[in-house]
């Protein structure tokens, strides 16, 4: 991915998260005109940065820089089921999993 998509991806997330450039600066602990710059493509991102970033707008860093299928973007509901599955004991993550075999075959 060209630094000029990554920065309007990252702007593209933010908005769509709600967030303004002060929230997101703040959270990631850099100025909001680091974030303006970077959304403008005048600077790129460390890795630190965007592994928060990530983190912080509910993406993996693959997606956020482009290594998986362009068409996959994660919904909120793929973001829920991980929550969800993230509380579970492992006794019922493998309950779930069994579950999962079912449907899936």
């Amino acid at each position: 991915m060209n630094e000029e998509a990554l920065g309007k991806k990252i702007k593209a997330l933010r908005i769509s998260n709600g967030l303004t450039q002060i929230q997101v600066a703040q959270a990631l602990g850099v100025t909001p005109g680091y974030i303006s710059n970077v959304e403008n493509n005048r600077v790129a991102m460390s890795l630190r940065v965007l592994i928060y970033y990530a983190k912080l707008t509910g993406v993996t860093l693959d997606y956020l820089v482009g290594m998986v299928d362009s068409d996959y973007q994660e919904t909120a509901l793929d973001n829920a089921l991980k929550d969800r599955i993230f509380m579970l004991t492992d006794e019922k993550k493998e309950k779930l999993m069994k579950t999962l075999d079912i449907w899936v075959d």
